[in-house]
């Protein structure tokens, strides 16, 4: 399995940076909330609480607007800075997100043909096509992952593909 990234610059109209913003802060919500969650039940029972996204989606009806994916590698990177906290106490304990931190940013995968490149235009989950500065074109049958992000006052793309090598007929060659 090989990897491969591009990165595009995004053109979202005025509805489509509404959503961004939402989902940003969803997904920053959704972290810290199950952070704060998870050191809760520990403190009180000295036991690692396994809760999901769906769970909050009752007492928080507004998360049901962005895309549900996001939300599930919230809950994945948090589950991994867990991870690597017990492994490596060094790397140190999960951090709350910040709302100052400008460098926002979510993931989401591609399920279904959900994410498509053509023409010049991405299409994502729950927001539609949107305008892209393609300057490339990514491998016909892989499988993409999206990271959308805003820094620097400029909206990117990143698809990030895993392709599926072939692995080389091998040749009966016979010496004579």
């Amino acid at each position: 399995m090989a990897n491969k990234a591009c990165k595009f610059r995004m053109y979202p109209n005025k509805e489509q940076k509404i959503f961004f913003a939402k989902t940003f802060g969803c997904v920053r919500f959704i972290y810290n909330q199950m952070l704060s969650d998870k050191i809760a039940c520990y403190n009180e029972h000295r036991k690692m609480l396994k809760n999901t996204p769906a769970q909050y989606k009752a007492e928080y009806p507004w998360l049901k607007e962005t895309d549900s994916l996001a939300l599930a590698n919230a809950q994945q990177n948090l589950k991994q800075a867990f991870k690597n906290f017990f492994t490596n106490p060094a790397s140190g304990f999960p951090k709350y997100k910040s709302k100052k931190d400008h460098r926002c940013s979510y993931t989401t995968n591609n399920q279904k043909g959900t994410i498509k490149l053509k023409d010049g235009k991405i299409k994502l989950p729950k927001i539609g096509w949107i305008r892209i500065k393609q300057h490339r074109f990514l491998p016909k049958g892989c499988s993409v992952k999206v990271c959308n992000n805003y820094e620097n006052l400029q909206w990117k793309v990143l698809c990030k593909c895993f392709i599926c090598l072939r692995k080389p007929s091998s040749r009966n060659e016979t010496e004579a």
